[in-house]
C-alpha cells in the first residue's frame, strides 16, 4: 500500500504566500504543513520510500526539498482538478493506496484509525467541523466538503448538503484497500468514458475539472459502500490568507 499527497496546485488564494513555494510548503503551527503529513503517513505506518507526491507547480523546489519521496507529476495541473491529479499515479494506487490533500493539518493518529478500519473505502471525516467556520469569510461554509452518514455508512458527498443535514466535512483524506481501489479505477474509467469531453460531469463541473468527491458520489449512486472514521476536530484546512492568519486560534481549540 502507498501513500499519495495530492499536492500540484499553486493555492492562489494564498497570494504572497506561495509566490516562491508550493502550497504544502507554507509554514503553518511554525513548520511546512507537509511536515505534519509525512509525520501523519508514518504514524499509520508508512516510511518515505512509501510516499507518493503528486507535484505541479514549483515541482522543482519540493523535489530538492524532499528528494527522498516518489514524485509523479501532473503537467496539467492548471487545466484539471484533484480527481485527475490523483490519477496521475495511477501506477501506484491498484495494491491500495492512502491519500491525503497537501495543504491540510491534521492529528496523525487519523491515519492511523484509516489503516485499522476493515472498510474497502474509509474517508476521514471532522464531525466538530463547523466550529472553523466561525468568522471565516473567505471560505465559506458552501464550500466545504459535506458528507452524510447513516451509521459509518456515507450515503452523500457534496458541498452542496446544507450544513444542518451534514454529518461531517470530509477532511480530504481516505484510506481504499487493493480491492476498494480497484473499484475506484473501474469507477474512474467508467465515468471517464462516459463524460469526459462532456460539459458536465457533477454539479456544473466538467470531468476534466471534477473533485475527488465528485467521484465518490458517483460510486455511491452506483451502490458502492463507503465508510467514514471520525475526528472530532484535529484538523484545518488552510485554504486563504485568512486561514493562515486563524490557523494558530484553531488548533488552540481543537481536542487532544
Amino acid at each position: 500500500m502507498k501513500a499519495v499527497i495530492i499536492g500540484a496546485g499553486r493555492g492562489s488564494r494564498l497570494r504572497h504566500l506561495t509566490e516562491e513555494l508550493p502550497k504544502t510548503l507554507v509554514p503553518i503551527l511554525g513548520r511546512p504543513m507537509l511536515d505534519g503529513i509525512l509525520d501523519a503517513l508514518a504514524a499509520g505506518g508508512f516510511k518515505r520510500s512509501d510516499v507518493v507526491f503528486i507535484c505541479g507547480y514549483k515541482a522543482d523546489v519540493i523535489r530538492a526539498a524532499y528528494p527522498d519521496l516518489t514524485y509523479v507529476e501532473n503537467r496539467g495541473w492548471e487545466q484539471n482538478n484533484i480527481l485527475l491529479s490523483l490519477l496521475c499515479a495511477r501506477e501506484h494506487l491498484e495494491g491500495g493506496f492512502v491519500s491525503t490533500y497537501a495543504d491540510i493539518v491534521y492529528r496523525p493518529e487519523i491515519v492511523a484509525d484509516l489503516v485499522r478500519s476493515p472498510h474497502d473505502i474509509a474517508l476521514a471525516c471532522d464531525t466538530d467541523w463547523r466550529r472553523r467556520y466561525v468568522n471565516r469569510s473567505q471560505h465559506p461554509e458552501t464550500d466545504a466538503e459535506k458528507l452524510r452518514a447513516e451509521g459509518d455508512r456515507v450515503v452523500e458527498l457534496s458541498r452542496r448538503i446544507p450544513s444542518e443535514a451534514a454529518t461531517g466535512e470530509f477532511i480530504g483524506v481516505m484510506k481504499l484497500s487493493s480491492s476498494g481501489a480497484g473499484r475506484f479505477l473501474s469507477a474512474f474509467d467508467a465515468a471517464r468514458a462516459a463524460f469526459e469531453g462532456r460539459p458536465e460531469f457533477r454539479e456544473g463541473r466538467s470531468f476534466q475539472r471534477a473533485y475527488l468527491i465528485d467521484l465518490l458520489q458517483h460510486m455511491i449512486e452506483s451502490g458502492a459502500l463507503l465508510h467514514k472514521v471520525d475526528t472530532h476536530g484535529g484538523y484545518m484546512e488552510i485554504d486563504t490568507l485568512e486561514d493562515a492568519s486563524l490557523a494558530e486560534a484553531w488548533w488552540r481549540g481543537a481536542p487532544g
